[in-house]
């Protein structure tokens, strides 16, 4: 039987130039929806999970498309909860060559940034699920997707549904008066696997010094949180906006796992690649030891860079295929 995740977070629209147009050249904007923990969840799909998303769209005709975008990639929408009339969006600007992307927030009272716990039964939610996936992202968006997030890890770790949260998150998106250090411990200290980098273990809570690297800090962060099961890395190597390297680390509090360097040399979108990334976890990590589920997120992530818009719409077949070496991109007849 094909088994089930869970994701919590915003839906936003996504406007940008067509092609690799600057905004100062557009005339008109490309229209896709996308959000980090949506991202995820769409992934599973493709890949034959069975998939919820529970969010909070406008009550209009933009929530409803939103709705129907979710479910023309395979999610389940029953517990999509509407309400108010505002769609989070931002602006990209796709960078090329030595240009960089550039990225223009517009989500301030949003439908999702207004949600409240009592607005979600997570045990209904959750009953029959194998994995629940949270991100740093939502519960900087405001105090009441930070409340309705823990209430979401905590009813996970009562039914004993894994708990994943990617946790790096940006300062400059806490403005409700609380910092990521305040709210994001109590959620990481109940999740089993945390995808994280060495920086974000060391800003969000203080932990190592100068010269720890990834290993260092990783088993700092189990040692504070002894609940963690696994702490996860992507390491990115950037040649150029076109040209990337992809590598995964994992510390499984016994052994230390890296893949190969996967070489991405004509990038076509970029978005969404880290959400690539974690669904690839989710999905190795069900299906798979820990060594060969840390490839099939790296082969899953790379893959997503040749796939235009937010979300990775390959297939099992594509991510194991370059899981297993195959990188000659042959057409398949």
């Amino acid at each position: 039987m094909a088994k089930k995740v869970v994701t919590f977070g915003e839906v936003m629209m996504r406007l940008s130039p067509p092609g690799y147009e600057k905004f100062s050249q557009a005339s008109s904007f490309e229209l896709v929806y996308g959000g980090g923990e949506a991202n995820v969840g769409i992934s599973c799909a493709y890949l034959g999970m069975k998939a919820t998303h529970v969010t909070r769209f406008p009550d209009n005709a933009l929530g409803k498309a939103a709705t129907q975008f979710l479910r023309r990639h395979w999610i389940n929408t029953e517990n999509v909860i509407y309400g108010d009339d505002m769609m989070g969006k931002y602006f990209l600007e796709k960078g090329a060559v030595h240009r960089p992307s550039e990225v223009i927030y517009e989500r301030e009272g949003s439908a999702f940034s207004l949600i409240k716990p009592s607005m979600v039964n997570w045990e209904e939610v959750l009953k029959d699920a194998d994995w629940f996936h949270w991100t740093g992202i939502t519960p900087a968006i405001s105090e009441g997707a930070a409340q309705c997030c823990l209430e979401a890890i905590k009813t996970a770790n009562k039914l004993g549904v894994t708990v994943s949260g990617d946790i790096n998150s940006r300062d400059n998106m806490w403005k409700y008066g609380k910092t990521m250090q305040q709210v994001i411990p109590d959620m990481v200290k109940n999740s089993d696997v945390v995808i994280t980098s060495s920086r974000g273990i060391k800003d969000m809570f203080g932990l190592g010094g100068p010269k720890d690297n990834f290993q260092d800090l990783a088993k700092q962060l189990i040692n504070h949180f002894p609940d963690i099961n696994k702490v996860v890395k992507k390491t990115r190597r950037i040649m150029s906006a076109s040209h990337h390297q992809i590598q995964g680390k994992l510390w499984n509090g016994e052994k230390y796992i890296k893949t190969d360097m996967l070489n991405i040399t004509h990038i076509i979108d970029r978005v969404g690649t880290g959400d690539a990334f974690a669904a690839g976890l989710i999905y190795g990590l069900l299906h798979y030891e820990d060594k060969q589920a840390l490839e099939f997120a790296s082969a899953a992530c790379a893959l997503k860079h040749t796939v235009p818009g937010d979300v990775n719409t390959v297939s099992l077949d594509n991510v194991q295929s370059l899981m297993e070496g195959d990188t000659s991109g042959a057409i398949k007849r």
